[in-house]
């Protein structure tokens, strides 16, 4: 079952008996004469504490390796070391504001190309794919609007036109949706959300199935650098033997913060996809979403998702900020947008706090 998985997650087997793993801090290994190695030669390229949460993360995905990085950006970053220039990836529409930095940049500087399309509109992404299309990358539940895409028929036209399916799972986790078992390529993880769940580790995570993928991958990862120091990776192992439980308190949470905030007049539209401990509303314009934000007491203002402590972030100007207003315009994301990451606090404690910010940020009416 997955929650003993993650319960006895990357338990260690060595000679002590000890029943976790061991922080090795060593840069450098020793070799015993020239060719030989015990398989560890400088921490960059590879440490143990490292492997241990890359080895277990790999099995939680039904992948063959995965690899962990700085960030989650990192991981977006070793990724697009597989395509050149010209070449042409199709995005969710609606995604992480971060990763639309990411791709503008990439498109200015070394010519790669990005179509944002909705993956729902089947039509669409035919239409789309040509001789330059190498790659889709999806938020299977976007962000910060929260849709949901349906991979399956997704997968089938990714094999048809031999592209590649590259997921970013951040809101779901291995706990919820393992895609490489249903037909991605890639997965990907800001691992400092869900999976370490504590707000105390920047980490991401890029997992495959496929060997070849595996050995461009881990050669990138070796030059750039851009790996998880071995304390970060013993916190991410510690953040795993939790996930489940953690995962299906928020979920619990935002499910019935959902339901009171859809009878709320003070909330236009409530944005869920049933699934995770994600959601967003959207403000009536009878109420200013930053005295909202300042009167929260329980709830923290914060631009971040997935731990213990529910979070609530203003894309417009914090996670979207660099996307030009155009663009936001398109998708909805404007000054009575917030997007709300449910935690594991107590929920009357969450809902009250909401409540009586709410209230306190209602426009005052003033009678000439």
């Amino acid at each position: 079952m997955k929650s003993t998985q993650l319960a006895q997650i990357s338990t260690s087997h060595d000679y002590t008996g000890a029943t976790s793993n061991p922080i090795y801090l060593a840069t450098a290994f020793q070799h015993e004469a020239v060719g030989h190695s015990t398989g560890f030669d400088y921490s960059r390229t590879k440490n143990p504490t490292r492997s241990h949460f890359e080895d277990a993360f790999a099995r939680l995905e039904g992948g063959i390796a995965s690899f962990a990085t700085s960030s989650g950006m990192a991981s977006i970053q070793l990724i697009l070391n597989l395509f050149k220039p010209h070449d042409e990836i199709l995005v969710s529409f609606d995604l992480y504001g971060g990763s639309y930095r990411l791709f503008d940049f990439y498109e200015q500087q070394y010519q790669l190309k990005f179509t944002y399309i909705d993956f729902n509109d089947l039509e669409r992404v035919r239409a789309s794919i040509n001789e330059h299309t190498r790659a889709l990358f999806i938020e299977p539940i976007s962000n910060p609007q929260m849709q949901s895409v349906a991979l399956e028929p997704i997968y089938e036209i990714a094999q048809e036109f031999r592209l590649l399916t590259i997921i970013d799972n951040t809101f779901l986790t291995p706990y919820l949706s393992t895609p490489l078992e249903d037909g991605a390529d890639i997965v990907l993880h800001s691992a400092t959300k869900y999976i370490s769940g504590h707000n105390d580790v920047l980490a991401g995570v890029v997992t495959v199935k496929d060997e070849t993928l595996a050995v461009q991958l881990g050669q990138f990862h070796n030059m750039i650098g851009a790996t998880l120091s071995p304390f970060d990776s013993y916190l991410l192992v510690r953040g795993l033997k939790t996930l489940h439980l953690r995962m299906d308190r928020s979920i619990d949470n935002a499910k019935r913060l959902s339901q009171v905030l859809n009878e709320n007049e003070a909330i236009d539209d409530v944005l869920y996809a049933g699934t995770t401990g994600m959601l967003s509303v959207r403000l009536n314009k009878a109420y200013n979403t930053r005295e909202f934000l300042k009167h929260l007491e329980v709830c923290i203002f914060a631009e971040s998702l997935g731990g213990t402590e529910t979070f609530i972030t203003f894309p417009y100007t914090q996670t979207h900020i660099d996307m030009p207003d155009e663009e936001k315009e398109k998708r909805g994301i404007n000054e009575q947008l917030i997007r709300i990451s449910v935690g594991i606090e107590d929920f009357e404690d969450i809902n009250a706090d909401i409540l009586q910010a709410l209230t306190k940020s209602k426009a005052v009416e003033v009678i000439v």
